[in-house]
């Protein structure tokens, strides 16, 4: 999602439910950065959650918190749209120049878009021929409503920075988490504090993204209403233990049964969905982030339900770090998949 605007050197920017983020890199060669400036700032989910003025100047010293703290001085940025409020989709279109498609697409996007075109910004990218349809190309849609839009970047704006991008979350988090030459489709899984970002890449493109609405606070919520403990102690054992079976007994694994049982299974329903749509296409492996990552035996417990090699996704694979800055990063490094995404954006 574009806004046209000049820039010259900027940074990344993510508003995440409990931590704001800020990366700033330098462009090194193909495919690597160097790491520049970051900064990360802790805040209350019920900030993030309020819309009241008081709660957005809070989260605004916030920000300023972590670009001050980061050192980067910068003042063009570009930021991230949360995935529950946009639309992203693959859709199929005769196969036409570029430049003919550009004169037809605006007519054609009213009937993938879930809202008023009148309503809604949209963005699209040609991803070339169809997987499955010869005759046509694939085109990347993402959506979200201008008021949503409008408000992100008179907030970032009006502390004093200029958005000279926005993107869905999801979409930077490929460009992150995804390594480089892999030949076949892979699921990506990156989650969060409430939701779970995932997307299935072929030839280094979404062709389906989605988030489900699982993050650790779910698994927060069954651990204290099953193990009957307090969420700083659940918060604790999930990230400790995990669902290791042999650690307390396996107390954790039973506590969140249900719970996994559901989030693998939408799992299985994107990748069956994927495999509907490109019969000829299979799903090589799957890549994990965020809390999938951190907890332990989390990759174990998708592999023998999915059958899948799963991998822990460095979000900084593509990034030199200085190995200082690697021992500061260890403890929260799972978290940038999606600012790192943004701060690797070319041709804004």
């Amino acid at each position: 999602m574009k806004l046209l605007k000049g820039v010259g050197s900027f940074f990344a920017l993510d508003i995440g439910t409990n931590a704001v983020r800020v990366v700033q890199l330098d462009k090194a060669g193909a495919d690597v950065w160097n790491l520049k400036a970051y900064g990360y700032a802790g805040v209350d989910s019920r900030l993030t959650a309020a819309d009241s003025p008081e709660a957005r100047q809070k989260l605004g010293e916030v920000i300023l918190t972590a670009v001050g703290q980061s050192g980067i001085k910068s003042t063009d940025v570009v930021i991230g749209l949360s995935a529950g409020k946009t639309f992203t989709t693959v859709v199929d279109v005769p196969t036409m120049p570029e430049a003919e498609l550009k004169g037809t697409m605006k007519y054609q996007i009213e009937r993938y878009i879930p809202s008023s075109i009148n309503d809604t910004k949209v963005d699209w990218k040609l991803l070339g021929q169809s997987l499955h349809d010869p005759k046509q190309q694939e085109v990347l849609l993402t959506s979200t409503a201008i008021t949503y839009a409008e408000d992100q970047l008179e907030f970032v704006e009006g502390l004093g920075f200029n958005v000279v991008a926005a993107e869905p979350d999801p979409i930077a988090m490929i460009r992150a988490l995804l390594p480089n030459g892999v030949p076949d489709a892979r699921l990506i899984v990156d989650m969060g504090e409430t939701s779970t970002n995932l997307a299935i890449t072929y030839g280094d493109a979404p062709r389906l993204v989605r988030t489900i609405p699982v993050g650790l606070s779910t698994l927060l919520k069954a651990t204290v209403q099953n193990l009957n403990v307090q969420e700083d102690q659940a918060r604790q054992f999930i990230l400790k233990f995990g669902l290791a079976p042999d650690r307390l007994d396996g107390q954790v694994l039973r506590a969140l049964d249900a719970t996994l049982e559901n989030f693998v299974s939408e799992l299985m329903k994107s990748v069956k969905f994927f495999q509907t749509r490109y019969p000829n296409v299979s799903v090589g492996g799957i890549h994990i982030a965020g809390y999938t990552a951190s907890i332990p035996r989390f990759n174990e417990y998708i592999a023998s339900k999915m059958n899948s090699t799963v991998t822990p996704a460095n979000p900084w694979q593509k990034v030199r770090v200085s190995q200082a800055d690697q021992q500061k990063l260890l403890p929260i490094m799972n978290e940038f998949a999606t600012v790192v995404g943004l701060a690797q954006r070319s041709g804004l």
